[in-house]
């Protein structure tokens, strides 16, 4: 958790808090490998994401541990033998959305964002689509988007090759709070 605050303390503090800032503190995540013989899921609701609507600019932060699968032995591996989460403890995307969608108008606006994906330690520009909705205010945004193994350098051994796929399928969902302008003179 104190990562979490470090992470929005800091951002908020390079940029102006309040200038159409939104935070979510509980990203859905949702990792889902289909292979041959076995399916492999796993949730968190423990990232985070910062939206700056004025610049485009958006974070996200996703804590590797949190990400919690079926079964222990899965995520024991995941965490040890795959993502190294020792080492590698989070995948984070730092990027810009294109368009500029009016949060002051319900509707549902088609995304997409560049910018830098980073997990296991590598970083790929990725441009991402996805769908930002506002309705009575609440900005939600939703994702779907394949992660290579082999991108981000996360070695499958032979012997479970046929137990996990070359490419995972990551959906993200945030609902955004506005950040409140503590500053008097804006």
């Amino acid at each position: 958790m104190k990562h979490i605050l470090l992470f929005l303390l800091a951002w908020v503090t390079v940029h102006q808090a309040g200038q159409d800032t939104y935070v979510c503190k509980n990203v859905k995540i949702n990792l889902y490998s289909s292979a041959p013989i076995e399916d492999i899921e796993a949730n968190s609701t423990n990232g985070v994401s910062v939206y700056n609507s004025t610049t485009g600019e958006l974070e996200f932060s996703l804590p590797i541990r949190s990400l919690h699968f079926p079964k222990a032995l899965m995520e024991e591996h995941f965490n040890e033998n795959y993502m190294e989460s020792d080492k590698f403890p989070k995948a984070t995307f730092k990027g810009k959305i294109e368009e500029h969608p009016d949060l002051t108008k319900d509707g549902s606006y088609p995304v997409t964002v560049t910018g830098d994906l980073t997990v296991h330690g590598v970083t790929q520009t990725r441009t991402i689509t996805g769908n930002l909705k506002v309705s009575g205010g609440v900005v939600t945004m939703i994702s779907e988007f394949m992660v290579k193994c082999a991108d981000h350098r996360i070695d499958i051994p032979q012997i479970v090759f046929h137990h996990i796929a070359e490419s995972i399928r990551i959906r993200v969902s945030a609902t955004y709070t506005a950040l409140k302008n503590n500053n008097p003179s804006k």
